[in-house]
Order: structure tokens, then sequence, then C-alpha cells
């Protein structure tokens, strides 16, 4: 018989099941809906089934539950500031001064190119993603010129440029039907 989880009496089961009928946030009421359930007797695999819930994550819930109280309830993503940015804003404004010339090469401006010139600025590897992504921060797009087909006739392309279409083998088929 698997053993049962306990929960500490710092709330009644009544208090448990206020707490999960009128919060507004739905991560902070299942959270109390799977406490309510483990209070009332039902094991962690029981209130897995029915809350959604992986084992792992409700034993975490519950010690966090016995160790804090209802201030570990919660969604705590919300307070997460995220990592720090990789560029400071000194760095940001080199970058965009930078972008304003032309590329060290002398070409155009890549995501491989912003990637490489913040790994000289950082003094580590930079992924070519992050070099998007410092573009796209400061409003530029990455600048690569559109490929040109080679293989095309200059003939034709030069008739159609000027308003002519271009010379079609089937050109005296008609494609839509004649009216009766």
């Amino acid at each position: 018989m698997p053993r049962r989880a306990t929960i500490a009496e710092d709330l009644t089961l009544d208090e448990l099941v206020q707490r999960y009928r009128t919060t507004r946030d739905p991560v902070e009421r299942g959270h109390w809906h799977a406490l309510w359930l483990v209070a009332d007797g039902r094991t962690v695999e029981e209130t897995a089934a029915i809350v959604g819930y992986s084992r792992t994550w409700l034993r975490t819930l519950i010690r966090r539950y016995n160790a804090e109280g209802a201030v570990g309830i919660g969604d705590h993503r919300h307070a997460n500031p995220g990592g720090s940015a990789l560029l400071s804003t000194v760095d940001r404004a080199v970058l965009r001064t930078a972008l304003g010339g032309s590329a060290p090469d002398g070409g155009v401006w890549t995501c491989q190119k912003v990637a490489a010139w913040m790994s000289a600025r950082l003094g580590r590897p930079v992924s070519e993603q992050r070099g998007w992504d410092a573009l796209r921060r400061l409003g530029f797009s990455p600048q690569r010129p559109r490929p040109r087909e080679t293989r095309a006739d200059p003939a034709a392309q030069e008739v159609f440029q000027k308003g002519g279409s271009p010379v079609n083998s089937n050109a005296s088929t008609p494609t839509t039907p004649p009216r009766p």
C-alpha cells in the first residue's frame, strides 16, 4: 500500500477548500486543489491523476507548503526577473553606432557578423541566434541581398520588365472556355 503524504496542519480542510474556491490565479487554484485532496486522505498517485500534475511535482509542492505555508503556494514564475542582458547599455549603444556603418568586412551586417562582433566585445563565443536577437532588439533587420535567379533567360526578363508577356508555348490556347 502506498505511503500517504502528510500536509502541515497550518490550515484546516475547510480552509484549504475555501482557498481553492476563492483564488483567481489558475496555477494557485491547482495547487490548493492538490493540497486539499491530499489533506482529505488521497494518495499522491490518486491526486496526480485527478489534478494532472506529476507525482514528483506534487511531492515538491507538498514539501514547499509544509516548509513555507500558504506563502509557498502559487506561481513563483511571476516574480522571476529572468537572466541579465547579454549586452550592457553601453555595449548596445556601441553596437547601434557600429550598425550605422558598414560591416567589418565592408559588406552588409548579418546575424553572423553581429554575433562575431559580440563575441569579440564579450570575449566569449556568441551564437548566430544572439546576433539576430541583438539586431531585432535595436530595431534593425538582418540585411542580406535577395538571391537572384541565374538560370533565367535575360531576353525574356527584359521583355517582362517592359510590360510584355513572356513567350509561352501554350499562348495560342485560351485559358478560359469561350462563352456560348
